[in-house]
């Protein structure tokens, strides 16, 4: 379990920088330089996420339930899951309307996905992992609707042709994941 909580304070901590600590960043970024700043941000978050990932797997070997998980929640989080890849997605996919509404759709999308799956598991490693992402999101989303009421975006010209390539490949995605790569990298089959 120490590595999880090392992997989450060293992963989530390093994105957690524009929330509690922005001045130091910007000053930090601009006396070592864009690149050098982006490299070592990359390194430490590589090495907190390999953390995260071997200690959360170490967790799983011997998992400590909390509560029995009542029916149906592996059905919900399935749903939970279908919408947080299409918010993944309009991150990307330029000119969506979602993007144009939500202004952070990656963020809500890491708060969907981590609430989907706190209601379908139940053991201490899936509160520490899940539960910490849904905090840091919730964070991470109010920081930065803060800074948009500080200093507007510009508007996004949203296309319906943006919005439907969004729904394709947030669902495309999802399915990919959840049919063949969950089972395959994570070793948990959602659909059996």
């Amino acid at each position: 379990m120490a590595y999880l909580i090392l992997g989450l304070l060293l992963f989530l901590g390093v994105h957690s920088l524009r929330i509690v600590a922005e001045d130091w960043r910007n000053s930090t970024r601009a006396r070592l330089g864009e690149q050098p700043y982006k490299g070592l941000y990359s390194l430490v978050s590589i090495a907190g996420f390999a953390l995260l990932i071997w200690g959360y797997g170490q967790a799983r070997l011997a998992p400590q339930p909390l509560w029995a998980t009542p029916k149906g929640m592996a059905h919900l989080a399935a749903l939970l899951t279908l919408i947080a890849f299409v918010l993944l997605a309009a991150a990307y996919v330029p000119r969506n309307h979602l993007k144009a509404r939500l202004r952070h759709p990656m963020v809500l999308g890491i708060k969907t996905w981590a609430l989907a799956h706190l209601l379908a598991n139940n053991t201490l490693a899936d509160v520490l992992l899940f539960g910490s992402f849904l905090i840091w999101a919730a964070l991470s989303f109010r920081a930065a609707r803060q800074r948009d009421r500080a200093n507007p975006p510009a508007p996004i010209q949203a296309t319906a042709a943006g919005t439907l390539l969004t729904l394709a490949i947030g669902i495309a995605a999802w399915a990919g994941f959840a049919f063949w790569a969950h089972g395959a990298w994570i070793g948990v089959r959602p659909f059996g």
